[in-house]
């Protein structure tokens, strides 16, 4: 424990002290943020919040020490250095949606050559498959949140959070999670130092959003429930990382419903653009979400104890509400402008 107190001290200590570096290059580098139509920010904001995160997280990293598990956490930190940077260059230079996913199923790639993979099959292929399908989408779940000040950082803090109190909990030997969770830890608080305040000081950008949602999926992979079976212990991840989740299929849901391409056009139609739209601020929509992602991560903390019967009951009660939201909100404020409560901030 005290080793995991310790690489959180070292990732947040790093991010407080380079995040106003970062700041400080991209308005040299002219890397900023100028509002457009769909945004909610009114003046110019740096976007090199991302690359403050990915060296905190590095510099914890170089403290994590496990040296029997070097070959993963060095194929997991590759493949989330590999996603950072094409997410830097869409900041920069702006990206095809077909390229930025190929970035990320390289990344995926050098997962599964680090022995990273899902192991729910005897198959070894179908475990290829999904372990593709879950990087690139908990990649882009995390990159879709990032749409309010503090949102994608905060949520990564509590996911990240919950997947280190998991592995604690239920097998000692996953110090490499529990390590790197803690890191994650550290340097998403630093950060929100910065970006969860009155006034946002900067932003993460595509660079750190790809990279949080990367090691939070690569983390959901690595998890082992020695407690119970794989017929509940793989909905733990999906329960933990339930708001990304939630927001990204509402969003592609309401666009396909449109006829408009999910992952090319951008508006104010996620959940916490619809909170707002139904009368919260946009702090109180943050401070939701945040509420929304404890109670899922609770729910998944409580399904790695659950009996198998249990746990699919809770499941399929998560499903109908799932469903129920999405239908709810799509329905009582589209695209982020509210029935009766016209969207005015």
């Amino acid at each position: 424990m005290n080793h995991l107190l310790f690489i959180l001290f070292i990732a947040l200590l790093s991010s407080i002290v380079v995040t106003p570096l970062a700041r400080w290059a991209a308005f040299r580098t002219g890397l900023i943020s100028i509002p457009r139509a769909r945004d909610i920010h009114g003046v110019p904001v740096p976007m090199l919040g991302g690359a403050a995160i990915y060296i905190a997280f590095v510099v914890a990293f170089i403290f994590i020490g496990t040296r029997d598990y070097m070959l993963e956490g060095v194929s997991i930190l590759l493949g989330a250095t590999l996603v950072s940077l094409f997410g830097l260059i869409d900041d920069r230079r702006g990206m095809s949606a077909r390229l930025k996913m190929s970035g990320q199923v390289m990344a995926g790639i050098l997962l599964l050559i680090g022995g990273v993979n899902v192991q729910l099959f005897s198959f070894p292929l179908f475990n290829w498959l999904i372990t593709i399908v879950w990087v690139v989408g908990i990649t882009n779940a995390l990159n879709f949140l990032d749409n309010m000040d503090g949102l994608s950082g905060g949520i990564s803090l509590i996911a990240s959070a919950f997947f280190m109190l998991l592995a604690l909990m239920n097998d000692p030997r996953q110090i490499l999670v529990a390590t790197m969770a803690a890191a994650l830890m550290g340097a998403c608080t630093g950060f929100l130092r910065y970006n969860f305040s009155n006034v946002s000081k900067i932003f993460m950008g595509d660079t750190g959003s790809m990279f949080l949602g990367f090691i939070l999926a690569a983390l959901a992979i690595k998890l082992r429930f020695l407690s119970n079976v794989p017929l509940v212990t793989w909905m733990v991840p999906v329960f933990v990382l339930g708001i990304p989740i939630f927001d990204t299929s509402l969003v592609v849901i309401s666009r396909l419903r449109r006829r408009v391409n999910p992952f090319t056009t951008a508006g104010k139609d996620h959940l916490s653009h619809r909170l707002v739209a139904l009368g919260m601020t946009r702090r109180e929509a943050v401070l939701t979400c945040y509420l929304l992602a404890g109670a899922c991560g609770m729910l998944g903390t409580y399904m790695t104890q659950a009996h198998p019967k249990e746990a699919l009951v809770v499941a399929g009660l998560a499903a109908i509400v799932f469903v129920i939201g999405l239908a709810w909100l799509e329905h009582n404020c589209p695209s982020g402008v509210a029935r009766k409560h016209p969207y005015t901030h």
